[in-house]
């Protein structure tokens, strides 16, 4: 699977998934020619492995609302307590911030990040790390770093192939791969030509068969 994305939903990743595990088991290596940050990061966790090459990058998988790390929310609102708690003469100060967070949004946000979190630890141990010694303890370090907002500190941060295996996530290089001398080349013509159309047409989804019969929806519903 040829994976491309700036990121999603976590719904969305989640059905993503079980559709690709009923319809082809669990057998499925990822492709990250570039990028698949946050829900795409979540969808190549849930693979054998992922083929990463030199300029591709994951990303973290801390859920965001609006743009806003709930994580962070969730910080920000302890410290709230801390502070105040200490110096009730920082209260006024302190009531404007938390005003602008509507009544159960602290909630969502505990309850999203230990969806993603339980999500993709779920993936790791039933696939990627299914026959290992440790499948728990591996799944563990692996959501532990991807899911903390405290450790990789930015959502849109690029995390690098040497990082990814840091990790100890299960990657394959993409240019040392030789079961197929032009496997490379394959991906990256297959990944350039639909990012070209893309870019230069007013394509948003190909849906296409083995026998070069597509489907193409353009913006304006055409």
């Amino acid at each position: 699977m040829i994976l491309h994305t700036p990121g999603g939903e976590i719904a969305a990743a989640e059905s993503i998934v079980d559709y690709i595990r009923r319809m082809f088991g669990s057998d499925v290596r990822a492709i990250v020619p570039q990028i698949a940050m946050s829900a795409g990061t979540m969808i190549a966790c849930s693979c054998k492995c992922i083929i990463m090459g030199k300029e591709s990058n994951l990303g973290p998988i801390d859920p965001q609302f609006g743009g806003i790390p709930a994580s962070g929310v969730i910080e920000e609102f302890k410290t709230a307590c801390e502070e105040t708690e200490k110096h009730p003469e920082y209260i006024p100060m302190w009531s404007i911030v938390i005003s602008k967070y509507h009544p159960t949004f602290i909630g969502e946000c505990e309850k999203a990040i230990e969806w993603s979190q339980q999500m993709v630890k779920g993936w790791l141990m039933s696939n990627m790390f299914a026959d290992d010694a440790f499948p728990e303890e591996n799944a563990l370090k692996v959501v532990e770093y991807l899911g903390s907002h405290e450790e990789t500190k930015a959502h849109n941060r690029h995390i690098n192939i040497d990082e990814c295996e840091h990790t100890g996530l299960k990657i394959e290089h993409l240019e040392k791969i030789h079961q197929d001398k032009n496997f490379q080349d394959l991906v990256l013509s297959t990944h350039h030509a639909y990012m070209h159309t893309f870019s230069n047409s007013s394509s948003v989804k190909i849906i296409e068969n083995q026998n070069g019969i597509a489907m193409v929806q353009h913006y304006n519903g055409q």
